[in-house]
């Protein structure tokens, strides 16, 4: 059963702001880089002085997303692997978001592949590291790797029954994001029924920590309905969350109308600089409303989401966008070398992180 308005409260109230970031090492290529055994130890390391480097910003929350085909390849190892990603987190003060399911597919092209264990490609210059990604073009509905396959998606959901019961009654992780931006992908009502069985299934569960699924395509138009199946998703959710990456006047509305629901809210996706989705309007903005936050990226790397989307280019090329700003980064805080990509925008984080932890002593 859903939580109820005084329940999801209480539990988000005796917490403190969350503040944080999706997370992926700089050293990955992807998440099944950041999941398989292949170069673990490496990563690992990387992990560990990138999380001390985010304990340092003030944030004390990830979003994590794990990889179905690397627990089905590599059950027993992934299962070992992802508690150790809980307890370093843990170990720098920082909980976890863990999202179990996702709509963000790439087109079907002759260049489309499965996911895979082993040595992973990336192409330089493409936000994700992939020229043909996600975030380029979709004709019509995109495939799901798993959940559109009968026989796949059984054991899909035996990874998301795992991974929930496993973990049901462990305070590092925070919260289950249910299914990342369902219906994207031009997928729609097709991924409803599984969003449907998730919600159900987690419930049966019953974990201590809340449930989600993130609204992303929120009208600034009170008037104008969500899609049916983010409808669901939010009409189930414990905890609001949504994606926005426009700008600070159309952030305001969303947040009034999102508002509405009477729970606390967390937007688990912002940072798009060159669409004016700034550090410096919208993260005081989100302690002011204490709106939990997740900006998408830390350290910029070999997944290179610092450049645009293949999709705002395609959309400036053809003049159907044309205010993009192509000289800032699009996500992520630090360059390589952990120094910021700007000052300014750690120094303002920082400040409100400590704000925020005053408030709670």
């Amino acid at each position: 059963m859903r939580w109820t308005k005084e329940r999801i409260w209480d539990w988000y109230n005796a917490r403190p702001w969350f503040r944080g970031c999706n997370y992926m090492s700089a050293d990955c290529a992807n998440r099944v880089d950041q999941w398989q055994a292949l170069g673990f130890e490496e990563r690992f390391a990387t992990t560990e002085a990138e999380l001390e480097l985010m304990q340092k910003t003030g944030f004390n929350t990830v979003r994590l997303i794990p990889e179905y085909v690397v627990w089905k390849e590599e059950h027993d190892s992934f299962m070992k692997r992802f508690g150790q990603y809980l307890s370093l987190c843990a170990k720098y003060g920082i909980s976890c978001m863990i999202v179990l399911a996702n709509d963000c597919m790439p087109p079907k092209t002759e260049r489309w592949k499965m996911p895979y264990v082993g040595e992973q490609t990336y192409d330089w210059g493409y936000h994700g590291g992939k020229k043909h990604s996600q975030h380029g073009a979709h004709n019509g509905p995109a495939p799901h790797f798993y959940l559109d396959d009968p026989e796949s998606r059984e054991d899909y959901y035996r990874f998301v029954r795992e991974l929930v019961t496993t973990y049901k009654n462990d305070p590092r992780i925070c919260i289950w994001d249910v299914y990342n931006e369902p219906g994207n992908s031009r997928r729609e009502e097709i991924s409803l029924p599984y969003l449907q069985e998730l919600f159900s299934m987690i419930r049966e569960i019953d974990p201590i920590q809340p449930l989600t699924a993130g609204v992303w395509r929120i009208p600034v138009d009170e008037s104008t309905p969500l899609s049916p199946i983010e409808q669901f998703a939010l009409d189930n959710s414990d905890i609001v969350s949504y994606h926005y990456y426009r700008d600070y006047n159309s952030h305001i509305r969303v947040i009034k109308r999102l508002k509405k629901e009477g729970r606390p809210m967390m937007n688990t996706e912002w940072l798009g600089r060159c669409l004016h989705n700034d550090v410096f309007s919208l993260f005081p903005l989100f302690y002011l409303e204490k709106i939990g936050c997740y900006n998408w990226g830390f350290v910029a790397g070999k997944y290179q989401t610092y450049e645009p989307w293949e999709k705002t280019w395609l959309e400036y090329e053809s003049g159907e966008k044309a205010d993009v700003d192509f000289t800032k980064w699009f996500h992520d805080l630090y360059r390589p070398n952990h120094r910021p990509y700007d000052p300014r925008e750690i120094k303002l984080i920082q400040e409100f992180c400590a704000l925020a932890d005053a408030e709670c002593k």
